[in-house]
Order: structure tokens, then C-alpha cells, then sequence
């Protein structure tokens, strides 16, 4: 609110109505005290009273223009986004989910309002976050991630809860079945069960030698295991040796490297995770140093510096979710709303870390490639 604007100083006026008189001194001279009091007195009201009723006047434009906004505001859809890792470090996600509210005629600031929360790899934190964006009566949250989709169900079960992505929701327990989801969860799933296996079959392409493969997973993430399960599969049915390395803080990482070395990996399989996402610099750089070619299941590691990622479209799951949240808006209910499994996947090769590695990438591999980093 503006503070309220000076008060102008009133011109005394030459003229007055009759019985309205000045009390100038030469018209006090000879009164009694009493009476001169009682004039005075009466005076000093009056001009009160007015500087009262020009304040009032001059402060109800002011809260009446408040009010209106106040309500106009009300009257805006308010979204919670949720992430596990950092805002920072799903910058495209961000993007295309705000780009499939605009195709949607949805303007952030203007008729819809989002409120972003993190918990910046504190996995801990996600439970309090969800409760704020309740406490906040957001009308949807929508979710970067399995696990916050989860910890947003256990806060929640009536606010409609989105999932941006997520690996497996129905093992996870954030939905009954993909097409029936039975609760207040829906929106997208990366779920596709031969995704590990073709990771496996990419990383052997690229590297023809390759007899022992490592994989890199979180046991923190519910869905790790399942992810294992199906890349171990693969790498028997390529008749590959596995070394199975687990990390649950960016501290372990260089002796995870490390025991993968003295195992003779020539082979690397960095499953998908929100901390391997935030620390994705981090595990290039390490897997650079030790000379592993790597496959990863997130886009942004390859852009990252990593040497190969296969993975379903996370900017196009984003841009679906947009459609999910535009339908709760206008009624739908998260249970009659089924689970989308990805329809997109993206092969991303960086040819940099390729020749810092001594690497010649298959041209029949660069060929299928969705993106090529040079």
C-alpha cells in the first residue's frame, strides 16, 4: 500500500456564513475566561474532526484498490511444484512444463500462479515442503520426481497430486495401477522395462571390447533395485561380468570409482537418480579420470560431459503434465485420469568425451542418435 499523500494546507477563507466568526484576538478582548476556553476549545474540535475525515478520505481509495487485488489474486489457480534435487539442476523440465502451460493459454504471474519448492538432494525434507504447498491450499502439486510424488501422497489425500516423471509409480505406491490409479496420484511415468537392458546393449555397441560392466545406484531410491534387476539381465544375456557399486552420498563417489577400476570395468551404467542428477559434473568428470566410457538414464548427463544417455524425453513427459493439470483445473479427478507411460526416448552421444576417451563411435549408433554434442 502507497503511504497516504499530504494533506494540503487549506487557504483561510475572507468570507463566512453568518454566526460563523473568526476568533481573532480582538474579538476575545473582554470575555471571560471561561467563555474564551469554551471557544478555543470548540475550534481546535473542529479542525480535528477535519483532519480526521480528509485522512479517512484519502486512505479508503488506497484499501479498496487493495481489496480488489487481494480478491483478483484469490480468484488465480495456485500450482506447487515439488523436486527432490534442485531447481537449478532441472532447468529444461522447468521450461517445458511452463512452455505446456502457455500452449494451454496459462501465463505464470498473470492468470496462474506456481510455487516452487526443493529439497535440494535432502530427501528428508520433502515431507515439509509438501505440507507447506497443502498449508498454501494449492489447488494441484506436481512432481519432478518419484520420491516427492510419494512423500506428497503420504502428506495428502485430497489436494491432486501430478507426477512430472517417475520410474516405476505402481511399485513405488503412488498409484494402484497405470490406468486405474485409484487415489489422488496421476501424470507420467519414465517406465518402460527394457530400458536398462538397452542402455546395456548401447554401452556394448560403443564399446565392442567391453567384458565386464559396472552399474552406479542409489539403494536410497526405491526404484533402484527393480532398474538393476533389469540391466542385470541383459549384461548375463551378453554374456558381460557385473560389478554392481552403490552410493548414497556425493562422498562415496570416489571410491566408488575406484573400486570399479580395480574390478577391470571397461564399462560404465550410471542408473537414474535425483543426487547422481544434481552431482552429474561431478560422476563425469570421475568417470573421465578413470577412463569409463558411460551410459546414463538421465538426458542432462550426457549434456553434462557424460559420454552416452538413453532415456525417455523428460522435457516432453514435462509438457504432458501440463495437459494433466489443466484438466484437474477444469474437474477431473487424479483417479480417472490414467498413468501415461513415455511415448519419446532420446539417444544423446558426445562425441567430446568420445575422443578424449579414444573412443570412434559406430557411425550406424551416430546415425540413431537424437543429438550429437561436438
Amino acid at each position: 500500500m502507497r503511504p497516504p499523500a499530504p494533506i494540503p494546507r487549506l487557504a483561510r477563507s475572507r468570507s463566512r456564513p453568518a454566526g460563523c466568526l473568526e476568533p481573532t484576538p480582538a474579538r476575545l478582548e473582554g470575555l471571560p475566561k471561561q467563555a474564551l476556553g469554551a471557544i478555543v476549545s470548540s475550534h481546535m474540535v473542529s479542525r480535528r474532526a477535519f483532519l480526521a475525515g480528509s485522512v479517512t478520505l484519502l486512505a479508503a481509495p488506497l484499501g479498496a484498490e487493495a481489496d480488489a487485488q487481494e480478491h483478483k489474486a484469490g480468484n488465480v489457480p495456485r500450482i506447487g511444484f515439488l523436486s527432490a534435487a534442485p531447481l537449478s539442476s532441472i532447468p529444461a523440465r522447468i521450461e517445458a512444463f511452463r512452455k505446456g502451460l502457455r500452449d494451454l493459454s496459462y501465463v505464470e504471474g498473470q492468470n496462474i500462479v506456481i510455487e516452487w519448492r526443493a529439497a535440494d538432494d535432502k530427501w528428508d525434507r520433502l515431507p515439509d515442503l509438501a505440507a507447506e504447498l497443502v498449508r498454501l491450499q494449492v489447488a494441484v502439486i506436481v512432481t519432478a520426481e518419484g520420491p516427492a510424488a510419494l512423500a506428497a501422497k503420504r502428506v495428502t489425500q485430497r489436494v491432486p497430486i501430478v507426477m512430472g516423471q517417475s520410474g516405476d509409480p505402481v511399485a513405488l505406491g503412488a498409484v494402484v495401477s497405470l490406468a486405474h490409479p485409484g487415489g489422488n496420484v496421476t501424470g507420467l511415468t519414465t517406465l518402460a522395462t527394457d530400458l536398462p537392458g538397452k542402455q546395456v546393449q548401447l554401452l556394448k555397441e560403443a564399446v565392442p571390447k567391453l567384458l565386464r560392466l559396472a552399474t552406479l545406484s542409489n539403494p536410497v531410491d526405491p526404484l533402484s533395485a527393480a532398474a538393476l534387476r533389469h540391466a542385470e539381465t541383459t549384461v548375463r544375456a551378453l554374456g558381460l561380468q557385473l560389478q554392481a557399486v552403490e552410493v548414497r552420498d556425493p562422498k562415496e563417489f570416489v571410491e566408488a570409482f575406484s573400486v570399479m577400476t580395480r574390478a577391470g570395468a571397461g564399462g560404465l551404467v550410471v542408473l537414474p537418480d535425483p543426487m547422481f542428477l544434481t552431482q552429474r559434473a561431478r560422476i563425469a568428470e570421475l568417470a573421465a579420470k578413470n577412463r569409463l566410457p558411460a551410459i546414463y538414464g538421465i538426458p542432462e548427463h550426457a549434456e553434462a560431459g557424460g559420454l552416452m544417455a538413453y532415456a525417455a524425453s523428460r522435457s516432453d513427459l514435462f509438457r504432458r503434465a501440463a495437459t494433466y493439470v489443466d484438466k484437474i483445473l477444469k474437474g477431473a479427478k487424479p483417479a480417472d485420469l490414467p498413468v501415461e507411460q513415455p511415448t519419446k526416448f532420446e539417444l544423446i552421444i558426445n562425441l567430446k568425451t568420445a575422443k578424449a576417451l579414444g573412443l570412434t563411435i559406430p557411425p550406424s549408433l551416430l546415425l540413431r542418435a537424437d543429438q550429437v554434442i561436438e
